[in-house]
């Protein structure tokens, strides 16, 4: 295990090696952020001096070189020319917002898959599993902005029960000064439902339906055959036999969709103006902020990697006859 874990690591560095390697190089296709810094009234020589102190001027592997050293040794991602902040700073401060947001719809995607997969897989005849994936077909066909407006316009324009943008109040998240949650407050959470639910609707149908096919595969197994056999009650055979051994390849997936979860709230804070990571990344890309860009594509890089990492590991504690690369 300590092997496959150091093994896991070294490919989480390369990958941000790699992710960070391709922004530096095409941040000179996105803009000149002198020139978005300054505006259109600073002199050429002016906007030259800028840019050597600003180190725009440099070799780009000396550029580059300076970033991941930064990186290393001091965690230190650059600064943000848009918001004068480190950008470490500027990406944390923003981080709470889509943090709750992918956790509410992950929440939101364990609660309804679970159960409708597994009962889809048990009554595949019934009018509810019927209906199940019907929905399921059309929830895969609809981009999520096209339902984040779908239901913007029924609650919140037509019923109006539920706020349309914005995180509203927030409070301090245990007094850390750096994290104003909206979960604690009633007013928060109702502007998180019409968000999350939105963004729940990518990847819901694929979960049932990744769960449904599975638990039908494990049922036609012979050692579920061999469990029924032994006079087991269905509700063990369903439950510890198959259901278990449904959950590994689901969690594989479930793990990659979080980790792919962070980089695809765009769309979704776009719509809701939800003051998060991808709104942020957003106002970056239109106001040529490379190197915000820069670093939250590293963050996102961490963050996928991290999740990844440790789905492999739950591997070996949901089914110990697992084994893992690197263990004997």
């Amino acid at each position: 295990m300590v092997v496959f874990i150091v093994r896991r690591l070294v490919q989480a560095i390369f990958v941000m090696l790699i992710i960070s390697l391709v922004g530096f190089s095409i941040k000179d296709q996105i803009g000149d952020p002198v020139r978005d810094l300054v505006g259109e009234r600073v002199t050429p020589a002016e906007r030259a001096e800028i840019a050597e102190q600003m180190g725009l001027n440099d070799p780009f592997f000396i550029q580059y070189f300076r970033f991941v050293k930064n990186a290393v040794t001091k965690g230190d991602l650059g600064r943000s020319f848009l918001y004068n902040k480190p950008n470490l700073e500027v990406i944390l401060g923003h981080a709470p917002a889509t943090i709750e947001l992918v956790f509410g719809t992950a929440l939101i995607i364990i609660v309804v898959s679970l159960p409708l997969g597994v009962y889809c897989a048990l009554r595949p005849k019934s009018i509810l599993s019927r209906f199940t994936m019907s929905f399921s077909t059309l929830g895969v066909s609809m981009p999520v902005f096209l339902t984040a407006i779908l239901l913007i316009f029924l609650f919140a324009i037509q019923w109006q029960i539920l706020p349309s943008y914005g995180r509203g109040e927030t409070v301090d998240l245990f007094g850390l000064g750096w994290w104003e949650t909206g979960m604690l407050t009633i007013d928060g959470l109702m502007h998180l439902i019409l968000p999350c639910v939105s963004l729940s609707t990518l990847m819901l149908p694929l979960f049932i339906r990744l769960i449904r096919s599975e638990m039908m595969e494990v049922l036609e197994t012979e050692y579920i055959k061999y469990a029924w056999a032994k006079g087991l009650s269905p509700a063990r055979v369903w439950m510890v036999h198959a259901f278990k051994n449904t959950l590994l390849p689901v969690i594989t997936v479930f793990g990659v969709q979080i980790g792919i979860m962070f980089a695809f709230t765009l769309l979704t804070e776009l719509v809701f103006q939800w003051p998060g990571m991808g709104f942020m990344f957003l106002e970056a890309v239109h106001r040529a902020d490379i190197s915000l860009l820069i670093a939250y594509l590293v963050v996102v890089a961490t963050i996928f990697t991290f999740v990844n990492t440790i789905v492999d590991i739950l591997y070996g504690f949901i089914n110990p006859t697992v084994r893992i690369a690197g263990t004997k």
